[in-house]
């Protein structure tokens, strides 16, 4: 079905993977049995200081950009308010007209809450439809964005929560009708949860430090359907994101950073289904389902998947733990002037196997802030990721030169 196909194709060019079909035969054997949501922009990190650093950004320290890594990071944020702009061509080596923006808002009130906001948007360029015959049925641009809005608040001295809520539409086929079916523009809600702690810590005796670390549940939300029947509906990418953070203060000029981000995909993970001696799926009687032989039915409400995708891995625990991707990174400032960023991300090579080093730079100067960053695949062999560059420019103001302690 040249609708599968297209969606597939929009995966691969969206960098994960999208419109999860659950009855198909993924996963079977001892190969990949990646897994695949909708709607996997959501995942792409979209601002280019955390893009230096791996891609990991759950307990770095509080910016404008914070929204998508751990939106309770703003409560502890040094400014009055701020914006930040950030736009990556995507898939450079594949394509040219495939882009992400991303554009964050945020508002301290007082010293223990801020309200945020972000809009990100990702055009996946030209796409030529046509039909089973080949013949062309028009040009279009399909695209998907996603408005979000969140609240974050100290707890203590040391410690806050946020919540956030978002909207998502992505609208992939434009109302093509695919074998006598019309489709439509995918439509869901989701929130985050997320928690942030941060202190001086005396753990060195030569130099001051901090020490922080977060937590980030993230697109809890409905699952979204590309048809008007709402037979076939896929997961969101729900995301379970927890680090740490290191800072040295080396002295009054020198300061630097190390972060580790964990991250596990809360979405059930593609069983293995039974075939028969022809090779095919065996039928459930009586339902559109297919037997299962390893694994878990995927076919959940989102919560019930949230619970299932810790323990539903069909070759057991070991296959569990490789659900798990890591991000590290380190990030060096001068004089909170001038900084140097470098990271490494790591995924198994059965659930995506995206591997590879990010440098990056970044200037403040006054309210002005400029961050850049480059990615570099681990890989003998052309990637789609090669040469991915991230751009962010970042606006702050009113910095805060004396904090009042929450707690009296």
């Amino acid at each position: 079905m040249k609708f599968k196909i297209f969606l597939t194709a929009t995966i691969l060019a969206s960098f994960l993977s999208t419109s999860a079909q659950y009855h198909s035969l993924g996963g079977q054997g001892d190969g990949p049995n990646v897994i695949t949501t909708a709607v996997p922009f959501l995942m792409i990190g979209p601002d280019a200081r955390a893009g230096g650093m791996g891609d990991g950004g759950v307990a770095t320290s509080p910016d404008a950009n914070s929204m998508h890594w751990n939106a309770a990071k703003f409560a502890f944020i040094d400014q009055k308010f701020g914006f930040a702009i950030s736009y990556t061509p995507w898939l450079r080596n594949l394509v040219n007209d495939i882009n992400l923006l991303y554009a964050s808002y945020f508002n301290r009130i007082g010293d223990m809450q801020t309200i945020a906001f972000s809009l990100r948007y990702f055009t996946l360029g030209e796409i030529t439809f046509t039909d089973n015959q080949g013949q062309v049925l028009g040009i279009f641009k399909p695209n998907e964005y996603a408005i979000d809005g969140t609240y974050a608040r100290k707890l203590s001295e040391h410690l806050s929560i946020a919540v956030a809520a978002r909207f998502i539409y992505s609208n992939l086929t434009q109302g093509q009708t695919v074998q006598g079916q019309e489709t439509t523009a995918g439509i869901s809600a989701a929130a985050d949860i997320a928690m942030y702690w941060q202190k001086d810590v005396d753990w060195f005796k030569t130099m001051d430090a901090e020490f922080a670390w977060g937590i980030n549940i993230s697109n809890i939300g409905s699952k979204m359907s590309y048809s008007k029947s709402n037979i076939e509906k896929d997961f969101i990418p729900t995301n379970f994101r927890v680090g740490p953070r290191l800072t040295l203060l080396i002295d009054d000029y020198n300061k630097l950073s190390f972060n580790f981000d964990i991250n596990k995909l809360l979405v059930p993970t593609p069983p293995i289904y039974a075939l028969d001696s022809s090779g095919n799926p065996i039928p459930v009687p009586g339902s559109d389902k297919y037997e299962i032989e390893k694994g878990m039915d995927p076919d959940v409400p989102p919560i019930g998947g949230m619970v299932q995708s810790w323990y539903d891995a069909p070759y057991g625990f070991s296959e569990e733990m490789s659900e798990f991707n890591f991000a590290v990174g380190m990030e060096y400032w001068y004089n909170d002037i001038f900084a140097l960023r470098g990271g490494f991300f790591w995924e198994d090579k059965n659930k995506g196997a995206r591997r590879y080093a990010t440098l990056g730079v970044g200037l403040r100067y006054n309210v002005f802030g400029l961050d850049f960053s480059y990615l570099i695949p681990v890989s003998s062999a052309q990637n789609p990721l090669q040469n991915t560059l991230r751009f962010s420019l970042i606006f702050n103001f009113g910095n805060v030169t004396q904090r009042v302690d929450p707690e009296g």
